[in-house]
């Protein structure tokens, strides 16, 4: 990858950043704030103005050639992505990009009654998040075969890492549901998740979709519990699904809708990733700290929060 453009320059977007700049490639993000610009500019990231929601503005994207990694959500509401349509749309003819790695999500599979689920699984998204998602690919795939460009699909488990921590759950004691009742949730860590999208740039082939997944799969309420031990807070309480109806927020209760188990030995087979963080328990002590740092950090420099 010599040249590379990232669209959604969150986290998960300058990890990939950095992971390009080390590898020696030059990066360019598109950004739409005065933030997203300081950031990437301290990076030494290229920057290039622009908002998916607003066509009109992204008539100069660097995509000839390139390698393009899609991490911007869809907008909320409805179950379509068209963020995803105007990226499609802004690509002069002859500019393509030599391939698009898009971070989906593994809700795109709904209820699978706790299976192990491989990439051969149909989709078959029952919220209205995960069929958004599943318009991205839809539309992505059907443009890159009109244009000649090489798409990747990751359908990509809950994200974890320093940025996202329930800790305020936690500390509020919001209970959770018991262990036996709870479905089976998926897992990846941030760190690790940005080298599968570098894998995926340089190894993948055209129409991939991968799952990306620590392929330990657990419970939320296991999730919670451990993070609750690693942190030294109180274990929260435990209710039924029925007491959970009537506390839990609908996007919470939409979390418990739905159980499967991510089959990730394409990932790992194909893409050649050894993952850092293989499960939960061994991500905790560096979880701990990169906490820690960060509110460390908040607190010397209270205008960045």
């Amino acid at each position: 990858m010599k040249n590379v453009l990232i669209i959604g320059f969150g986290h998960i977007g300058r990890r990939v950043a950095r992971l390009c700049l080390e590898a020696g490639a030059e990066v360019s993000a598109l950004v739409r704030s005065e933030n997203g610009i300081a950031e990437a500019m301290q990076m030494g990231v290229g920057v290039v103005e622009g908002n998916l929601d607003l066509p009109e503005t992204l008539g100069n994207l660097p995509t000839d050639g390139a390698t393009v990694f899609f991490f911007a959500p869809p907008p909320g509401g409805g179950s379509t992505d068209p963020r995803m349509r105007n990226f499609c749309a802004a690509v002069p003819p002859g500019k393509e990009p030599e391939k698009v790695v898009y971070i989906s999500t593994s809700g795109v599979y709904g209820d699978c009654g706790g299976a192990w689920v491989t990439e051969e699984r149909p989709a078959k998204p029952s919220t209205s998040r995960a069929r958004r998602r599943f318009d991205a690919e839809t539309a992505l795939r059907e443009w890159a075969s009109a244009r000649g460009v090489s798409p990747v699909i990751l359908r990509v488990t809950g994200i974890y890492g320093p940025e996202w921590t329930p800790l305020t759950r936690l500390q509020s004691g919001h209970p959770l549901l018991r262990a036996e009742a709870a479905p089976y949730t998926n897992r990846i860590h941030a760190d690790d998740l940005a080298r599968v999208c570098m894998a995926a740039g340089r190894r993948a082939e055209a129409e991939d979709i991968f799952n990306v997944s620590d392929g330990r799969p657990s419970t939320m309420t296991d999730y919670f519990l451990s993070l609750a031990d690693a942190f030294g807070l109180p274990r929260p309480p435990q209710i039924s699904l029925e007491e959970a109806r009537d506390v839990m927020s609908p996007t919470m209760l939409s979390y418990l809708t739905e159980s499967r188990r991510l089959d990730n030995r394409k990932m790992i087979e194909k893409l050649g990733v050894e993952l850092r963080y293989p499960d939960i328990a061994s991500a905790l002590p560096d979880l701990v700290s990169g906490v820690k740092r960060i509110l460390e950090d908040s607190e010397a420099h209270p205008d960045r929060r």
